[in-house]
């Protein structure tokens, strides 16, 4: 076959895979980084006529090829291109890595962000009214026998419980369509680190567990950050420690710069998460599905969403006296002004 042949059959053959569909094209990346197509669908995926040679990560793949990673979400885009990627371990070693096209029309987006918020306030005012009635209900000025003021404080507490979740669930479906919602304010975080540890002083206390904030002598640095989004993630990590911790073990709060970053740790001193339970910290459907509840594998997901859509990011590490997770902020720029995301 002489070379423009072959130029026409390697271009057929990208067109065609370009036109391939919306199924998921897949490669392997050997452990030595070396870069393996399953099927021509990725390259089709991506626009180009061949992937790179060898690539480190599913990241370096994509950044090679010019695609960038919108914050928060796991979407990435070059030139109008957008594409959902992501990558799993084989036993050999290998990682199998898949791309799949995802829908880039931005009036799309707007009407489902649309139909969120609807779904968001007609289920968020019924569960605000029975609340509300509890709460009337529990006000004092109606006597009540023992075992209806109980139920009353069961319904109380649930409803707060499923307004926090449905919260959780419409923010993070508005991540995943990259449209949450980031207000910047330029703030100290003590405030924040405080507030979180003191919403959860009394939950601590229930489960035998101590709880401190541990600050260094001299201020912070200060962050432009969205306030609320700040707190939510930190008190994930509480929440999500306190639903393993055992009665005596203890929780601290730190906060530290590092470098650029102020980098915040919420360390349980106690049994250690296993490297199982540590890889799959973050991933929302993976733990959903194994521990048949949703609750803290949103929670955790979303915080990871709020934090990187501020530019940080967050991990999680074990050692041999316990867990930490942590995340990181950007130290707010002397020149640095309120801005909206």
């Amino acid at each position: 076959m002489d070379q423009e042949t072959a130029g026409v059959s390697h271009e057929g053959e990208w067109r065609q895979a370009a036109a391939g569909e919306d199924e998921p094209g897949f490669a392997i990346l050997s452990r030595r980084g070396l870069v393996r197509e399953v099927d021509g669908r990725m390259r089709g995926h991506l626009g180009v006529e061949r992937l790179p040679e060898s690539a480190g990560s599913l990241e370096e793949l994509l950044e090679a090829v010019g695609f960038q990673r919108r914050p928060g979400v796991e979407l990435w885009e070059h030139e109008g291109r957008l594409v959902r990627a992501g990558e799993s371990p084989l036993e050999d070693g290998t990682r199998l890595v898949w791309t799949q096209p995802a829908e880039g029309d931005e009036e799309v987006v707007r009407r489902r962000v649309r139909y969120l918020g609807l779904a968001s306030h007609d289920l968020r005012g019924s569960l605000a009214n029975v609340r509300s009635y509890a709460a009337l209900l529990l006000n004092g000025r109606i006597p009540l026998e023992p075992k209806a003021k109980r139920g009353l404080e069961t319904i109380l507490r649930n409803t707060d419980k499923a307004l926090a979740f449905a919260q959780d669930f419409f923010d993070a479906s508005r991540a995943d369509l990259g449209m949450l919602a980031c207000e910047r304010e330029r703030q100290a975080l003590e405030p924040l680190l405080a507030n979180a540890v003191e919403h959860h002083l009394e939950a601590a206390g229930t489960a035998s567990v101590a709880l401190s904030l541990e600050l260094p002598g001299g201020s912070l640095p200060e962050v432009e950050v969205d306030a609320g989004r700040v707190q939510h993630a930190v008190e994930a990590f509480i929440r999500h420690h306190l639903l393993r911790a055992q009665p005596g073990e203890q929780l601290r709060i730190r906060a530290r710069p590092d470098g650029g970053m102020l980098r915040v740790e919420v360390r349980r001193d106690g049994v250690p998460l296993t490297q199982e339970e540590l890889a799959l910290t973050f991933a929302r459907e993976e733990r959903a599905f194994r521990e048949k509840k949703l609750e803290d594998p949103l929670r955790l997901a979303l915080a990871r969403q709020e934090v990187e859509a501020l530019g940080g990011s967050v991990g999680v590490t074990a050692d041999a006296g316990g867990t930490t997770l942590y995340l990181t902020l950007p130290i707010a720029l002397a020149s640095s002004a309120g801005m909206q995301v």
